[in-house]
């Protein structure tokens, strides 16, 4: 038996609708937060580990400059020895060493 009110009605109808759309939205808003949350915390993961990164990689550059001031040492004394030798005028050696010591 029909009844009046239900002749030619398929579907949920308006609130069925309403209410299915309703959750689809706030489902969608949920996967959407949780990505963008779980994109927040890999950029900073990748970010502390660049930091890590970095700081390792300045901690060696300390010793490095030390090396710089031996080998800006080696350079002048073979400066001094080719003067010494005569390879080089007393003008010459003070404008290389100048040039050396960044004057």
């Amino acid at each position: 038996m029909l009844r009046r009110g239900m002749v030619g009605r398929r579907g949920p109808g308006l609130l069925g609708t309403v209410a299915r759309t309703a959750v689809v939205a706030g489902t969608a808003t949920a996967t959407a937060n949780a990505v963008s949350n779980r994109q927040t915390r890999r950029a900073q993961a990748t970010a502390d580990e660049q930091a890590q990164q970095d700081a390792q990689q300045e901690s060696p550059g300390a010793s490095t400059g030390a090396s710089d001031g031996d080998d800006l040492a080696s350079k002048i004394k073979q400066l001094a020895d080719l003067n010494a030798a005569g390879a080089l005028s007393d003008a010459e050696f003070a404008a290389a060493k100048a040039k050396l010591l960044g004057m």
